[in-house]
């Protein structure tokens, strides 16, 4: 028997692309009580709900609200941040990050006055970045606050994986670790198939293993090229991980979240409960695999140092 949640409200601070593809992920998978849209544009956010609204006949009961008031976030038990701008051609990461913080400087704190007890899920970039600005400004204890991390680039990988061999995605265990970004890295180590390593498979071959990495990497930016915007997976992936708190499921995703002993934000495969993700799995990784987990670790913390100038 599923433990659900006292409240499975969650709010999506955010109604564009991505917002809007968590609520209607959440919805169709039945995964909430109600959805909030909130968004600075209260029209678009309006707009969004009430398509969200017509579905009612075909899903569960789902109570659907928008508006551009923070104090909308009451009572829910999950709020997600996915409020930012976008990197534009030629913007550097820093200015992106500049931007994002100052929002979120006046973002989080209203957040908290209306809802102390929520969980946090970041989604705006740089994603480890903003989920550890997030976790100062908020004040919260770190198991409530942690971001999508590389949970995307997992999947990504595990179906272009899957394709490869000829089986589910379902049944590839292999995780992406480390930065959110160009620090990432796949732990082949420890990679299988419905419990076969992957290197003892007849077709292994670590040259196009790097390829199919590489093509993960590159993935959003193909997307975006082609149709402006990555959106139908994130949600997913969204309403997934929020499925798993309000139901307490105990499954493990590559979030985003504080690792104490780096005082920094890095994905690592991290049981995710009502409680938030209060336990992080040990890494088994090996020598190559290690120094690329300290070089991400030494890029974010470096991101991190720069983002504290802003606050």
């Amino acid at each position: 028997m599923q433990l659900v949640a006292s409240s499975s409200k969650v709010a999506i601070i955010g109604a564009g692309a991505v917002g809007s593809s968590a609520a209607y992920a959440l919805m169709l998978g039945g995964v909430a009580s109600e959805i909030v849209l909130i968004d600075v544009h209260k029209e678009k956010a309006e707009g969004e709900a009430l398509d969200l609204a017509h579905c009612r006949q075909f899903t569960d009961a789902t109570v659907i609200d928008a508006g551009d008031d923070l104090s909308l976030v009451k009572g829910a038990a999950v709020i997600v941040l996915t409020a930012g701008i976008a990197q534009k051609p030629g913007q550097s990461r820093d200015e992106l990050m500049m931007t994002n913080v100052g929002l979120f400087k006046q973002l989080v704190p209203e957040i908290i006055k209306h809802n102390k007890d929520a969980i946090l899920l970041v989604v705006t970039n740089p994603l480890d970045v903003m989920t550890y600005v997030t976790l100062e400004l908020s004040g919260k204890d770190a198991c409530h606050v942690f971001g999508t991390g590389t949970v995307l680039d997992t999947a990504r990988l595990r179906f272009l994986v899957g394709e490869y061999f000829m089986v589910s995605p379902k049944d590839v265990m292999l995780n992406v670790l480390g930065e959110h970004g160009e620090d990432a890295f796949a732990c082949w180590s420890s990679a299988s198939i419905a419990g076969i390593s992957l290197r003892d498979m007849p077709t292994y071959d670590h040259r196009i293993m790097a390829q199919l990495f590489t093509k993960t990497k590159q993935a959003a930016e193909e997307i975006i090229r082609k149709k402006g915007s990555t959106s139908y997976a994130i949600g997913l992936v969204i309403a997934k991980i929020i499925r798993a708190i309000v139901h307490n499921q105990a499954r493990i995703f590559c979030v985003s979240t504080l690792i104490p002993e780096k005082n920094i934000c890095m994905s690592v495969p991290t049981i995710i409960r009502k409680s938030g993700t209060c336990q992080q799995l040990p890494l088994v990784l090996d020598h190559a695999e290690h120094l690329l987990f300290q070089q991400a670790a030494k890029k974010i913390a470096e991101a991190i140092d720069c983002a504290q100038s802003f606050l």
